[in-house]
């Protein structure tokens, strides 16, 4: 009888100091934020768009980093302007990338998905797609930099 009680006791002392369940590891919350990207390849872009009926560049990025409880600013140039600054060299999926396609400021965002590709809403008249960073091509040449929201340690937006 005794033994039994003792073994008990520590059954119980051994539930109650258990490690409690944690939240996803960050590597986790970006390749999240890529898959939610990639599952929205296809859909229509809409100029101001953010939700699953359209999207623009920034729109796309917002949502997707909604669908992971993740607010992010709206614009291209607020997402960059807010974002954790990541070196090319260490991108992960779900990192935001940045281009200046037009001469002035940031003016394009796309999610990276790995690879050397990123998902992007490109313009009127196409659809959620992958471009491509790799080979000199045009985004390649209009990259300026890169950012994230998901990593934990990233300062948060206002």
């Amino acid at each position: 009888m005794r033994a039994a009680l003792a073994i008990a006791v520590a059954l119980l002392a051994a539930a109650c100091s258990s490690v409690p369940a944690t939240a996803p590891a960050p590597a986790q919350e970006g390749a999240a934020i890529a898959q939610a990207a990639a599952a929205l390849i296809g859909t229509r872009y809409q100029f101001g768009g953010a939700d699953a009926a359209g999207f623009d560049c920034s729109g796309l990025a917002r949502y997707v980093h909604e669908r992971v409880g993740v607010a992010i600013p709206r614009t291209a140039a607020e997402q960059q302007r807010a974002a954790h600054p990541v070196p090319l060299t260490e991108l992960s999926p779900g990192d935001l990338v940045f281009f200046r396609i037009r001469k002035r400021g940031i003016d394009h965002v796309g999610v990276y998905a790995g690879g050397g590709r990123f998902i992007h809403a490109p313009r009127a008249g196409l659809t959620v797609r992958y471009g491509d960073l790799r080979g000199g091509g045009f985004y390649a040449r209009r990259l300026v930099g890169a950012g994230r929201f998901w990593h934990r340690g990233a300062p948060p937006w206002r």
